[in-house]
């Protein structure tokens, strides 16, 4: 049970990794540019692999395709939401202006459904899924690089923005820890459904913040970089399989 809270919290950590390299040094937007291309291809390969492909296989194609929509309308419409109160920057290296809270908010709303999924892999094998962790670590590295170096911007103090990402990395390990409570007996279908929705919140993150972002700062060279992270993300679902 605590493993699930463990795993949640390193994966969580990531944007404070993400954030501590933002403030001892001052990387380029073309490196922050790089890095989320590549945690944008890592993630498409978890949702498809880890979260979708598995329930497929089970024949929950109906759980799955419901559960998928909702994840992607949800996310949509709370995105649309805290947009329009300053969230909407939030993984942009640029000034992120007075949106601070919303901006933790946002990146709240990002990391929850992929946390629960993380403790919810827990319950159906010996081990969390390695593809899982090191999908959302690696996403959330950018993550904390680009919104630290817009906070900075912004003039925030150094103590504030580090406590905004310590709670993040508490609110993962939360939701992780949750996942595996809470989904200990749920029934197939709604796994499927469960798994679904995080994907489908996933996927719509990333097409509308993470895949904006990485090819504004690393131009053409994006897509590139996204498809090495989707062979990363195969090689990591063979290997785990």
């Amino acid at each position: 049970m605590w493993q699930a809270a463990m795993w949640g919290a390193i994966s969580g950590s990531a944007v404070f990794v993400g954030a501590i390299l933002a403030m001892l040094f001052n990387i380029p937007s073309k490196i922050i540019g790089f890095v989320m291309a590549f945690g944008t291809g890592v993630l498409i390969g978890a949702a498809a692999y880890e979260l979708l492909g598995e329930y497929v296989d089970k024949g929950e194609i109906i759980s799955v395709s419901i559960g998928f929509l909702i994840g992607a309308s949800v996310f949509t419409l709370l995105n649309s939401y805290i947009s329009k109160r300053g969230a909407g920057e939030r993984k942009r290296s640029g000034n992120q202006g007075e949106g601070g809270i919303s901006i933790f908010i946002g990146t709240v709303m990002d990391a929850i459904p992929e946390s629960i999924m993380i403790g919810a892999s827990l319950l159906t094998g010996k081990s969390v899924s390695w593809m899982l962790v090191v999908a959302i670590f690696l996403s959330n590295i950018p993550e904390g690089l680009s919104s630290t170096t817009g906070l900075k911007k912004s003039g925030y103090p150094k103590w504030k923005i580090y406590v905004l990402w310590l709670a993040v990395i508490g609110i993962s390990s939360l939701a992780s820890f949750s996942g595996y409570y809470f989904l200990s007996e749920t029934p197939e279908y709604v796994m499927a459904g469960i798994a679904a929705f995080a994907a489908g919140g996933i996927i719509a993150m990333i097409s509308s913040t993470m895949m904006p972002e990485a090819f504004e700062d690393s131009g053409p060279s994006t897509g590139f970089i996204t498809a090495i992270g989707l062979l990363l993300s195969l090689v990591l679902d063979y290997f785990s399989g």
